[in-house]
């Protein structure tokens, strides 16, 4: 679930501007691909993510998540306090193309994290898709904070659960261990390279 590419275009931005002989073709998509197949350099996925024969370098910090729901949603449908009363909840969730199904989302159930499969009407392939569905109160959804923290302030959605809703683990490039990394890949690397909080 790449939330939000742009967050790296300062790096991309200056690293580009700094190296005018490089070029960067950059695809987005929701799905696993396969970077080796599909011939690219390099992927970004969420840690945790990547197959063992990878070499994977984090390029941003955890990423906190929320689950949301609109006001209207709430005036027709009580609000949860445990994971176990979402099974009373529509979601709207995101497609994964790759698996044709939906993102699975990760809650804290007794004390361990597990991957839950909701159910709801709306399975939609972009983060804005999802926001504005859960705005015009279609169900609850699952989305990184960041992306709906203007809403919340705004009282367009409302969080809950969020005790219960681990941070995902931050995104890394990876690539091959075969792949030979020439002297622009290196740089570039060390450009996008996280350094901790800022």
């Amino acid at each position: 679930m790449i939330t939000d590419v742009w967050k790296y275009r300062g790096k991309s931005s200056t690293f580009l501007k700094s190296h005018p002989e490089i070029d960067i073709q950059l695809t987005i998509d929701y799905g696993l691909t396969d970077v080796v197949s599909e011939r690219f350099d390099a992927g970004v996925r969420l840690g945790g993510e990547m197959d063992k024969d990878m070499i994977a370098i984090r390029i941003g910090p955890d990423i906190p998540m929320a689950i949301v729901g609109s006001p209207d949603y709430f005036s027709r449908r009580s609000v949860p306090t445990s994971v176990s009363q979402l099974i009373d909840h529509q979601a709207i969730n995101l497609y994964l193309p790759t698996s044709g199904t939906a993102n699975r989302w990760r809650l804290i159930r007794g004390g361990r994290e597990v991957r839950v499969r909701m159910e709801g009407q709306l399975l939609l392939n972009t983060i804005d898709l999802i926001i504005d569905a859960a705005i015009d109160g279609h169900g609850l959804a699952y989305l990184p904070y960041d992306q709906v923290e203007r809403a919340i302030k705004e009282k367009k959605l409302i969080r809950v659960l969020d005790k219960f809703t681990p941070d995902l683990p931050g995104y890394h490039l990876y690539y091959p261990h075969r792949r030979h990394a020439g002297s622009a890949f290196s740089l570039f690397i060390d450009r996008l390279k996280y350094k901790g909080a800022v």
